[in-house]
Parts: structure tokens; sequence; C-alpha cells
């Protein structure tokens, strides 16, 4: 019987690890946690498939069950940012992996487990300690240019992985050698889970075994700088190329200066709470884009609207209600708050969590709708998205900015990635 207790035991060893954080370097001091600790499945949940995991010479042994799906020992508790060690030894004939910031929601899949996996793969392609997205959008990280990693492999022996999980960033080593370097910010947090991989209607059992599992929990998520001082490295065009003109950052700013087209994050984000201040000029248009995604030739989704209400044409009042801080063409602000006066700093909050959409203007609460409402499916259905199927409700996706010819400013952009809501 397996139970959900979180007892973790401590070593003595204490360890400085150095992490990058929006740009900036941060010492952390953290003792090494043994999150299995020889004797007892304490601390440990199973879900998914009905693999059987047992403990044998102070080793989790995951053995392989006939028409079951993926099964998974998910820690009981959730960790951020993180340094971990494993050692593992798998059956040549299987395959399994080590599941990190990942999550089981009521609302995803029946409960699927899904989210970062650091792959385990004896088979000739020698992928392992690739980083696949279990369950979301496949790999993300393949050991086809990493020769070296492949190589490091050791059919049938016991093999290490050192995996650092600090911010956007995952890096991945096996037996010391540097495998995955993946920058993605869409989970930031999660279980860690020891993976069975399901094997069909073969009845003879295969096993994985782990052992010396062990972490350094370096605290939770931070804010993420998009603007990163005076770079827009983390932002490209629709077409995926570098942002070379129209746009240009000075002293922390970034202003439109001419037609550069819109400009996309390179990462996509899925639940999180954006910060970002603007300002427009007389007459001037634009937007913040976000869950961007393609719908036909298109890249859109839901926008908050950043204009001047008083002459654009836009800018129509609803029952007083100004259009800066609305849900472009779809629902109008709650309040009758005004923006600043043109040429001042406003300051925009955007929070998603799951189907909820939240939007600020200058520390108020403007506009908060539920994208799986009744409300909401009518809005889409009498605007010019109607025939985009399932406008609003992509899970996740980039953050945009528009260019809609006028001068417009952005400073000060934050992103905190949250955990998944169960919604």
């Amino acid at each position: 019987m397996m139970t959900t207790k979180p007892i973790i035991h401590r070593t003595i060893c204490t360890s400085i690890c150095i992490a990058v954080f929006c740009g900036t370097v941060t010492a952390f001091s953290a003792e090494w946690i043994n999150l299995f600790n020889g004797h007892s499945l304490d601390g440990w949940v199973q879900r998914g498939g009905k693999a059987n995991y047992r403990i044998e010479n102070g080793e989790i042994v995951g053995s392989t069950v006939p028409n079951t799906p993926n099964s998974f020992l998910c820690t009981a508790k959730d960790y951020a940012n993180f340094i971990l060690e494993v050692e593992y030894r798998v059956d040549s004939r299987m395959n399994s992996g080590i599941q990190i910031r990942s999550h089981s929601l009521n609302a995803y899949n029946n409960g699927r487990v899904h989210g970062y996996q650091v792959e385990i793969d004896p088979s000739d392609r020698a992928w392992s300690a690739g980083i696949y997205d279990e369950a979301r959008r496949g790999w993300l990280f393949d050991l086809k240019d990493r020769p070296e990693a492949q190589k490091a492999f050791k059919q049938n022996e016991w093999n290490k992985y050192r995996v650092e999980a600090i911010g956007d960033r995952i890096k991945t080593w096996i037996n010391d050698v540097p495998a995955a370097n993946l920058q993605d910010a869409l989970t930031p947090s999660g279980f860690i889970a020891l993976q069975v991989h399901g094997v069909g209607d073969k009845t003879e059992v295969m096993e994985v075994r782990w052992r010396n599992v062990r972490l350094q929990d370096l605290g939770q998520a931070k804010p993420l700088d998009l603007l990163d001082g005076n770079a827009l490295g983390g932002w490209e065009k629709a077409n995926g190329q570098p942002v070379t003109g129209g746009w240009r950052v000075e002293n922390g700013v970034l202003n439109r200066t001419g037609r550069g087209g819109d400009i996309f994050t390179k990462l996509e984000y899925g639940d999180f709470e954006f910060n970002i201040e603007w300002k427009i000029s007389h007459g001037g248009n634009s937007g913040i884009k976000y869950r961007v995604t393609k719908y036909g030739n298109s890249l859109l989704g839901p926008e908050y609207q950043v204009l001047d209400d008083d002459v654009h044409p836009d800018g129509k009042l609803r029952e007083g209600r100004r259009t800066s801080g609305a849900l472009y063409d779809l629902l109008a602000c709650s309040t009758k708050t005004h923006p600043k006066p043109i040429g001042e700093w406003n300051q925009t909050k955007i929070v998603a969590r799951g189907k909820r959409l939240e939007h600020w203007l200058n520390g108020e609460l403007v506009l908060a709708c539920d994208t799986g409402s009744k409300e909401f499916i009518d809005a889409v259905a009498a605007s010019k998205f109607a025939k985009q199927d399932k406008f609003g409700q992509n899970p996740w996706g980039k953050i945009m900015l528009q260019d809609h010819g006028d001068e417009v400013s952005f400073r000060k952009m934050t992103i905190l990635p949250l955990p998944p809501s169960d919604e």
C-alpha cells in the first residue's frame, strides 16, 4: 500500500549552486534531500497505469504489466527550481523516463500525467537524457545532434542523471556528459515521477530500477524579464525570424519606431501573471495578445486593448466604459476606469489561470471572464473570430505586442509562470 505522506529525509551535506534568474546571478544554499529513503515509498503516490512498484535492496523497482497505460510513481510534493540526481538501470527492451514539473489534473485528459520527461531510451536511437513533453507537445529536445551524450548511455548498467531546472531553463547530464539544454516556460513547477512505460499486450515482465534519488530544492518560480535589459533576444517575428527593424530598445524602454510588424515571444506560456507598462501617442492603437496560437494561416489569441479611447475609431464607449483593457471585439471593461493621459505610463496586469482571464489597468480589475462560459462563447460567435475553431480556448501560446502603425512604448515587462489550474 503506497501512502502520500510527504516524509523527507535530509543529508547533512550542504552545497552552493549558482543559478540565473532574470539575467542576474543568484547564489543558493540548499541541502541535498533524499526523495527515497531506501526502505519505504512514503512521500510517493502512483498515478496512471497499474505497473508494479516495489523496494528491493534499497532500490525502487518498476515492473511492467500487460495492457495497462504508462504508470508513474510521483512525489507527493511539487518542486519548482531544483537540482535532481538519480541513478537507474533499465531493461534494454523497454522505455522509461523521469518526469519533472509534471501534473495530474482532472481538467486535463481526466487526470493523465503530463509534463517534462527526461527520457530513458535504451534503443538504438539513444536519446537518453533528452527532454520529451509527456502527453502534450512531444519532443522538445532530442539528442540527434548530441553524439557524445548518445554514447554516454551504458546498456544494462547503472546510469546517472543530473537535472537542473532553474527558471525557464532545463539542463540534463548523463554520466557527467552534457545532454539537453532547453529553454521553455510552460510549466514552472510540479511533481517528480518515475515512469514505467506501457508495453501493450506483452506478457514478459521487464524492469527498471532507481536508486540514490536526491534533490536540492532551490525555491519557487521567479518573475522572468521579457525585455532582458536592452535586448530583444527573447522576441521574434511571426515567421520566427529575429526582430530586425521597426522596434528599438533604449534605456529599458521598447519603442515602436517604424513598420516592423507584430512581435512574439519565442517561448509559449500557459498559466501566468504578466505585468507591463505602456504609453501611446495621440490617436495611438496597439494591443497585447496572449496564448497566441495558429488558426488557419493566422496567429491569434485574446487581446488586451491598448489605445487612445477618446479619438480612435476602435475606442467606442460602451455604457460609459473605456476600451483600454477590454478584450478586443469580445467583452467590454466592467468598470469606467480611464487610462492615464496621453504620454503617461499605464500599468497593465494580465492573469491567465486555466479558463479564467483577468485584465487589470492601473491597479484596478477592469475585466474578468471564463473562456468556457456562455458569455464568452456567445461573444466569440458574434465577433470577427466566429469562424476560428474554439477561439481563446488554447491553454498555452506566445505573447504578442501589436504593431498597428502607431507610436507606442512598453517597459517593465515581466512574466511569472504559474502552476496549471485544475479547472
